[in-house]
């Protein structure tokens, strides 16, 4: 974990420079005091021995130059041993007190101290003799200084020695003070480099709170700004960045959103394809068409790229000829355009942008069109053709007698009546779907409108054997409870309603108009058990000239083909809907709502 903090990895690397530079240079101070206080111990031995050979040399007196030695030897805590030419030998006088005593046959018996006497040679020697202090004697390690005095009857040696002890106290004392110094040091420099470490570090922290801020889209974060120094211009980068992006992601979303809300107000659809086909962007009128897609497939679970097979090759098309391309396509009935334009990235194509375009009404429309000339040439040839025939009859005289030209006349009355009715027809019907037929409103009681429907076909329906009811599906408070509607429109609604229930029902049967009023609306159905309507027919039962009379023949039953057309935009004009349903050779149901009171 200290590894992973920049303030770990920055104490730790002081701390590790500062211990490496003060080890070392505690061995080097160690070393040198080790060996400074070796030469120094050494060079006083030296001095100490040269003054007491001198000494004897020029002090005629033994005992006086020994009891002078004695006391320059106990001055710098040093033993000494002199030993003449007659091999007596003369001691230190401290040497019994706290001076530690090496015995004189170690002098003589000893092969390199020895030599000083007997060869006259100055030596040198660190090692480990026996040693007696308070009667008791030890192995120490000592360092003895040799020296020859005189020639002659006054030759001798003079040693000057001391205990290692001295100078390792000396040394290990100085040792002391240097770890203790460089344990102080490294203390120092630990709180130093954590202070340093965390003083440097606690910006970047922030830095790195306000970036993880920013990563999760809270773009006002900000460092602050406590240094002047490279940290601090980091941290106003930092800042300067935040607003920027602040500033881009805004002016993105802005873009996205408008790019959002141009799509989805579109009324045609939009897929956009990266190269390899995969659908990247779309809009509701693009679902609904995969969705479509996908249902007629038979597909379970949507496919992202998976399209009808007729787009793939559009696709294809699209990318082969870096050209914008066209085709229509079926689907559950809708009939959808296809434009497929190529995008680019610089130079190359990088997918394709596909606009779908809802024809079926469209298409429907132009049906309705080739239908309606279609319809009215064949409404109006009939009545034309008996017009002229008739005519032509009477003009050439065949009509013998005057029964026989007023019949001929009556048929041409007829036929003529008829066509009026039919352009009447049409005309309302133009007027109502172009809105230009103005409604006249006004409050009337609704039971005494409802019964007065019914009575004006208790005549057709007696003389067709069938049996025509009212109902009410509510107990209105009192007889004139009222709606406001256009009498004279809503009337030849449930007149054409009733009148085609009537023709389709036979002998025996019976017709039921009934009425459930509530507090918003008013709703009216009109009900037979008649020969009922096709299921394939009923989604057009509503349109103008359709007939379930595929032949347009005109019978009994026949009519124009435009009164349910004409009902629908009159309920329509209300405010209300009209449905219908039915079953073949079950009967039918008509339906239609209108609001009870004006909004």
């Amino acid at each position: 974990m200290i590894w992973r903090s920049v303030v770990g990895k920055l104490w730790i690397t002081i701390l590790l420079l500062v211990s490496v530079v003060l080890t070392l240079l505690t061995i080097l101070l160690t070393q040198f005091f080790e060996n400074f206080y070796d030469n120094q111990a050494e060079d006083q031995l030296t001095k100490m021995a040269d003054r007491l050979v001198l000494i004897m040399e020029s002090d005629e007196n033994k005992e006086e130059a020994i009891r002078v030695t004695s006391e320059m030897a106990e001055a710098y805590s040093m033993s000494i041993m002199i030993i003449d030419e007659n091999q007596e030998s003369f001691m230190s006088e401290n040497t019994y007190d706290d001076a530690p005593y090496i015995p004189v046959s170690v002098f003589k018996e000893n092969d390199q101290l020895s030599t000083v006497a007997e060869n006259g040679k100055k030596i040198y020697v660190n090692g480990d003799f026996p040693v007696l202090n308070k009667n008791d004697e030890t192995m120490q390690t000592m360092i003895i200084y040799g020296e020859p005095y005189g020639s002659g009857e006054d030759a001798g040696a003079v040693y000057v020695y001391q205990s290692i002890e001295n100078v390792e106290k000396t040394t290990n004392h100085t040792k002391y003070l240097i770890f203790l110094a460089a344990g102080i040091a490294i203390i120092l420099t630990t709180i130093f480099a954590f202070f340093l470490s965390t003083r440097i570090t606690a910006p970047l922290r922030r830095m790195r709170e306000a970036a993880t801020s920013v990563a999760k889209g809270e773009f006002d974060m900000k460092v602050p700004i406590l240094t002047h120094d490279e940290i601090g211009e980091l941290g106003m980068t930092f800042n300067r960045m935040g607003r920027q992006l602040k500033n881009n992601i805004t002016a993105l979303n802005q873009e996205k959103e408008q790019l959002t809300s141009v799509l989805s107000s579109m009324a045609d659809g939009v897929i956009t394809f990266d190269r390899k086909m995969n659908i990247l962007v779309t809009n509701p009128p693009a679902d609904r068409f995969l969705q479509a897609f996908y249902y007629e497939s038979g597909m379970k679970t949507e496919v992202n790229g998976n399209v009808p097979e007729t787009v793939k090759q559009l696709f294809g098309q699209v990318v082969a000829l870096e050209s914008e391309q066209m085709t229509e396509i079926a689907i559950q009935g809708r009939s959808w355009v296809v434009v497929m334009t190529p995008l680019y990235d610089q130079s190359m194509i990088r997918g394709a942008v596909a606009v779908l375009r809802d024809m079926t009404e469209e298409r429907r429309m132009d049906k309705l069109r080739e239908d309606f000339v279609a319809n009215v040439s064949h409404e109006l040839k009939t009545p034309i053709a008996m017009l002229q025939g008739y005519s032509e009859a009477i003009v050439d005289d065949i009509a013998e007698s005057e029964e026989e030209k007023k019949e001929l006349a009556g048929i041409i009355l007829d036929e003529s009546k008829r066509m009026g009715r039919l352009v009447n027809e049409l005309l309302d019907l133009a007027r109502l779907e172009a809105g230009h037929m103005k409604l006249h409103y006004s409050s009337l009681p609704i039971i005494p409108f409802a019964e007065r429907i019914v009575r004006k076909f208790q005549g057709p329906a007696k003389d067709r054997e069938i049996q025509l009811n009212l109902e009410f599906k509510k107990n209105l408070k009192t007889l004139q409870e009222e709606m406001d509607i256009d009498p004279d429109r809503i009337e030849q609604v449930l007149t054409n309603l009733i009148d085609n229930a009537i023709r389709h029902t036979s002998q025996g049967g019976f017709v039921n108009l009934t009425v459930e009023v509530s507090d918003q609306n008013v709703k009216f159905f009109v009900k037979d058990n008649g020969t009922g309507i096709k299921e394939e027919d009923l989604p057009f039962v509503f349109e103008r000239f359709y007939k379930g009379d595929k032949a347009r023949t005109r019978g009994k039953s026949g009519g124009t083909g435009l009164g349910l057309a004409i009902a629908r935009n009159i309920v329509e004009a209300h405010g209300g809907q009209i449905s219908v349903h039915s079953k073949n050779n079950e009967g039918t149901t008509f339906s239609f709502v209108v609001p009870r009171t004006l909004k």
